[in-house]
């Protein structure tokens, strides 16, 4: 049984110029993602399910639960002196920590509770993450490619709690087992299928898709192999199936959303990053994701992920062209 830190410890020997640092900060969110677990497992027990009462810089409601993941996160990385910068889509305006400002030379951003829908039926949900170099240590210094991007993952909080991340070449699974209190390596690098059989989207929303989303949509149901809907309102959990099956994640632009509704920089970006690794991809259906840079902290685009075959075939009917070679 192989363990996060002693995994990462093992990793970072095969790069003499280590500072370590980088290490020491994918180890704390080991650490955050214990912490946050914990939290989901007694929510309803410590009275913690429910909404605040208020909405979050994205006016949506805000979930007791997401706030204190944002705390926990916020707690953790304040700490240790790695991180001089966060962002979260809970917040307005970054973070700045002043025991790090000189000498934390990454920047960390995320989405603290993903799916947060579902906490009160006990559904799957997940926080995303991005590390960066943190440039000046200011705002702008935060809207960049994705390709910049030092690290990013997730964890995932369902039936078992998962860990995934990518700070090279490949992307990385363990598993929290609880009777030791560790995440265990479960895989050292997970590859996503180059097609899969299922799709993830909100066709709840389909009367403000464009035609061309319609489309793909229509045409992925009347395929030769019809795919299997799998769509649970998490996108962490839609997309831990795909990366493990294949197949694709859609939010498109709609009608009154031509932005669409996912956040570059704390969803898209970082799973972009996952996806890529893994051998998948990502676009807006204009461009990739990650070279999308963002024109601010919560600037969003529309979104779709998965299986190389499935995101290829999907630029194509968004250009209008879907029998394109």
């Amino acid at each position: 049984m192989i363990t996060l830190d002693r995994f990462i410890l093992e990793e970072e020997r095969h790069h003499p110029g280590a500072t370590g640092e980088l290490s020491m900060l994918l180890m704390r969110f080991g650490v955050a993602g214990k912490r946050i677990a914990w939290e989901l497992a007694v929510g309803g027990l410590k009275s913690l399910l429910g909404s605040t009462g208020g909405t979050n810089v994205q006016g949506e409601d805000q979930k007791k639960l997401d706030a204190l993941a944002n705390d926990i996160l916020l707690e953790t990385f304040d700490y240790g002196g790695l991180v001089s910068v966060a962002a979260s889509e809970e917040m307005e305006k970054i973070v700045v920590f002043p025991r790090a400002t000189e000498n934390g030379r990454y920047a960390v951003l995320f989405d603290p509770m993903d799916g947060s829908s579902n906490i009160a039926v006990n559904g799957t949900l997940g926080t995303i993450f991005s590390i960066r170099p943190r440039g000046g240590g200011r705002e702008e210094d935060l809207l960049r490619s994705g390709r910049e991007q030092v690290a990013a993952g997730y964890i995932l909080f369902g039936p078992a709690t998962l860990l995934v991340y990518t700070s090279g070449p490949e992307v990385r699974l363990f598993t929290l087992e609880p009777s030791i209190g560790e995440f265990l390596l479960t895989s050292a690098s997970v590859r996503m299928p180059p097609r899969g059989r299922a799709y993830a989207v909100n066709e709840g929303r389909s009367g403000g898709w464009t035609p061309e989303t319609a489309a793909f949509v229509d045409h992925l149901k009347r395929d030769g192999r019809p795919y299997s809907t799998r769509y649970s309102g998490s996108l962490v959990g839609d997309f831990h199936r795909i990366l493990l099956e294949g197949g694709i994640y859609l939010y498109p632009a709609a009608a009154g959303k031509s932005s669409g509704k996912l956040r570059v920089l704390y969803e898209c970006h970082p799973l972009a990053l996952v996806a890529e690794n893994a051998g998948g991809a990502a676009t807006t259906g204009a461009e990739k994701v990650l070279d999308v840079v963002p024109d601010s902290l919560h600037a969003r685009v529309p979104f779709a992920i998965g299986s190389a075959e499935e995101v290829a075939l999907y630029d194509r009917y968004a250009r209008g062209q879907p029998n394109q070679a």
